[in-house]
């Protein structure tokens, strides 16, 4: 696109000044990289100044600084809100140089002085023991976004524009990270953003051509090339190229004042009463700049600067080189320090006007610190949406379809300060959520069809079929103080692993910053599980996110198992309600038993496990012979089938029925916040009966979680063992051996004397067994016995544990 600035600067204006703020940037970047003492260089510099181990990156830095310097212009002449995020994933020097510059880092941190000594902390802790990462991390000011790894900026920065009409983000996108599927799959998130009321992305596409030790796929295309990909995503690209500083510095501002009067144009046009608002082209700029611009040209005599060789540290033994030592003190002195800070070694007066004021630096913008801005969700009572259960077992419902239901009223709720979104790939009606349909749409900025159903401009419901985009977004959102859901096949959560361990990472930093304010949970809803994908087959089963999930830190995590709707609705009340966590909740969408009044289900789920001893037949005041464990929705209904055949087979059989709906209750209190004291677990799990554990997912977890209890020897856990296809629901837990067959044989093996006494019985479960495997074969569906199986008339009432919170 042809740059014809709307605001033409003259050549004389403050470029020469924004010059020297970038390059008082750069300085301070070579120096938190290189230095740990004389930060000015007003001695001649010693190999005892320098870091003894030289850790940081250049490459991607001066581009950085440059974009950073200009979005402060454009902040100061139009009082625009505006946060940076910056992709490129070693850019921690800059973002933390320019936060210094503009005083924010010092208010956080006021042990960093604006002057020499605060300057020699600062060059002192990056990237040193005890002192702060190289990347834009939680403790750098003004990020809500840690390029630890890479393709995740996009996203992150379109989450935090929904529904936040009045801010910029501009999103800084290194041509390394865009060669990422996330990354590349960002790109359409433009279909999504409504100018009517969402904020704008600002794309920077910053191309400095190399990667660690390799070109760019972007960074060596043509601009005729690059210009015809991001027309077809959507964008209009400016390009800004070169090397000379003072025509880059004139390319790079009248292209911000053409980006941004082009947001500025799209937005009050949709802004206009009556207005028919449609997908806009967008404005984005496409930087090429030399990777490692303004360092060394070459270093023994290899080249540097433009090159690969930039990336990380360009003058790699200073410290026992006398030539490098030279070199790099040539490189600093080239910035001319004694122009830019003063005798105390504050920043002249003339460069510290350049930065914008108060919450207009893009290091104390309250967007990129969310949980300041963060308004609490209005929720609904959830017992209002309770599933009727007069006794255990009788009623049938569809737990995430009661959920729905809820999460309407959510919506509804939420609806004048819209700061509740449900994101996920495509799936809210297939896993049973449409109620939301009742009162919102997806958003679609796309053409819509007559025949089209829930499309609209706007809506509550965001819908891609990318796993990265769903998490990507929803993380941006939170980072900015607003509140969602993300529902998702159990199976394909797998897809976002990594972006899991990224954001646990992120909190668990954050909650160790005072000054971060905390943000709304990150909640999951995995559905569409394991034990009911049997018409999708193998490809569809695996439930082994959780095992991921409880790696991390006790104070982040949290898992739950509902085992029917009104539990589920419990879950989903308190986990909305929470803050600073990653709350997992694995629950089924299909008919099933429902077990709990809401009365009942509020009490087990506030301690999370408890005895359900309308189901066991222990006496009141003896121990049992056996545990009948259960965590998650079918392993109980497969638990209470397999008991009902005990009872019928083997009355005096003394058996006790333990349901976990907070799995990280089975972890030592020591462990976790919501585990069970050891007194607590052997009164639940008794010291030294046998216990037959159904569990959800892969069974080595719930050993892991109680391997340090009195009776984990007698824990005998059955799940997941992967075994799968497409075949019918009871024959995928028959085929993993947690069917009610298998769990009864289990029990009478393990009591002891029972295993002989009791041979006839066992040999009753495994013809059963066996004519399971051939009735399926001829009718292609399940034994009626199984199908139409409920459980006796009894009276309700559960034993909760002493849990914790």
């Amino acid at each position: 696109m042809q740059i014809t600035s709307p605001h033409p600067t003259n050549p004389t204006d403050d470029l020469d000044l924004l010059d020297r703020y970038w390059r008082a940037a750069n300085f301070l970047s070579v120096g938190q990289i290189y230095l740990l003492d004389n930060p000015l260089l007003r001695e001649p510099l010693e190999p005892e100044h320098i870091k003894p181990r030289l850790l940081g990156h250049w490459g991607t830095t001066p581009g950085l600084n440059f974009i950073y310097a200009h979005l402060n212009r454009a902040i100061q002449a139009q009082d625009l809100d505006v946060i940076y995020v910056c992709g490129p994933g070693h850019g921690g020097p800059g973002m933390v140089a320019n936060t210094y510059l503009e005083g924010s880092y010092s208010e956080i941190y006021p042990d960093i002085t604006r002057d020499a000594d605060g300057l020699r902390k600062l060059f002192r802790q990056f990237s040193f023991p005890g002192g702060i990462p190289s990347h834009a991390a939680p403790e750098t000011p003004g990020s809500i976004h840690e390029g630890g790894e890479l393709g995740y900026a996009l996203v992150h920065a379109y989450g935090a524009a929904f529904d936040n009409p009045g801010l910029i983000v501009a999103c800084v996108v290194g041509d390394g990270e865009a060669e990422t599927g996330p990354l590349a799959a960002s790109w359409h998130s433009n279909k999504f953003l409504n100018p009517a009321h969402d904020g704008a992305v600002l794309p920077i596409l910053h191309l400095n051509g190399y990667k660690i030790a390799n070109p760019t796929l972007l960074g060596r295309m043509s601009d005729a090339e690059l210009k015809c990909l991001f027309e077809g995503y959507g964008y209009e690209p400016l390009f800004v190229e070169g090397s000379e500083p003072a025509a880059m510095h004139r390319q790079m501002a009248d292209a911000l004042d053409v980006a941004l009067a082009s947001i500025r144009s799209i937005q009050q046009n949709a802004r206009q009463p009556d207005a028919t608002v449609e997908r806009p082209r967008w404005p984005m700029i496409v930087l090429r700049s030399p990777k490692g611009w303004t360092g060394p040209k070459e270093v023994d005599g290899l080249k540097v600067e433009g090159f690969w060789r930039a990336h990380q540290v360009p003058i790699a033994n200073p410290r026992g080189k006398p030539e490098h030592l030279a070199l790099l003190e040539a490189w600093m002195k080239s910035y001319q320090p004694e122009t830019l800070f003063d005798a105390q070694g504050r920043l002249v007066p003339e460069l510290q006007a350049l930065a914008p004021k108060g919450a207009r630096r893009m290091g104390a913008n309250p967007h990129a610190n969310g949980g300041l801005l963060k308004r609490e969700l209005k929720l609904p009572d959830y017992r209002g949406f309770a599933v009727e259960v007069t006794s255990p077992g009788k009623t049938i419902a569809e737990a995430t379809r009661e959920l729905g239901k809820f999460l309407r009223e959510v919506i509804t709720l939420n609806a004048d300060n819209r700061n509740f979104r449900i994101m996920g790939p495509d799936e809210t009606a297939s896993n049973r959520l449409d109620a939301v349909f009742d009162v919102t749409e997806r958003v679609w900025m796309e053409g819509i069809e007559p025949y089209d159903v829930h499309l609209a401009h706007d809506g509550r419901v965001m819908e891609v079929l990318s796993e990265h985009l769903c998490q990507g977004w929803l993380e941006g959102y939170l980072l900015t103080g607003r509140h969602g859901l993300f529902s998702c096949y159990e199976a394909f959560i797998h897809i976002v692993d990594s972006m899991f361990n990224q954001h646990a990472k992120w909190l668990k930093v954050s909650r160790e910053l005072p000054w971060r304010r905390p943000i709304a949970s990150l909640n999951y809803l995995l559905t569409s599980h394991v034990w009911r994908q049997d018409h999708n087959g193998f490809s569809h089963q695996d439930p082994g996110f959780v095992d991921l999930v409880a790696n991390k830190k006790a104070d982040i995590v949290r898992i739950y198992f509902p085992p029917d709707a009104n539990t589920l609705l419990w879950i989903a009340d308190h986990c909305l309600r929470t803050y600073n966590r990653i709350n997992v909740i694995v629950a089924g969408k299909q008919p099933a038993p429902q077990w709990l009044s809401m009365k009942d289900a509020a009490t087990h789920c506030d301690a999370g496990i408890g005895i359900w001893s309308w189901a066991g037949t222990e006496p009141a005041d003896e121990e049992p012979d056996v545990v009948m464990a259960c965590a998650g929705d079918v392993p109980t209904l497969e638990t209470l089938a397999a008991v009902d055949l005990l009872r019928k087979d083997l009355p005096d059989l003394k058996i006790r029925v333990v349901n976990v709906v907070d799995l990280m209750t089975l972890q030592p209190r020591s462990e976790h916040p919501h585990g069970l004291s050891d007194r607590d677990f052997d009164s639940l799990f008794t010291a030294d009966k046998p216990v037959i554990f159904a569990y959800h997912g892969y069974p080595y977890l719930i050993h892991r979680l109680t391997y340090s209890r009195t009776n984990h020897a007698g824990m005998h856990v059955r799940g997941f063992i992967e075994e799968g296809t497409t075949t019918t629901p009871f024959d995928m837990v028959v085929l993993n051996e947690l069917d009610r067959f298998h769990l009864a044989i289990e029990a009478i093996e393990r009591v002891p004397g029972l295993s002989v006494s009791a041979a006839h019985v066992k040999q009753k479960f495994r013809d059963a067994l066996i004519e399971h495997a051939r009735y399926i074969r001829a009718h292609g569906e399940d034994m009626p016995e199984i199908r139409d199986w409920v459980w006796p008339n009894s009276s309700g009432g559960t034993t909760p544990a002493q849990a914790g919170d």
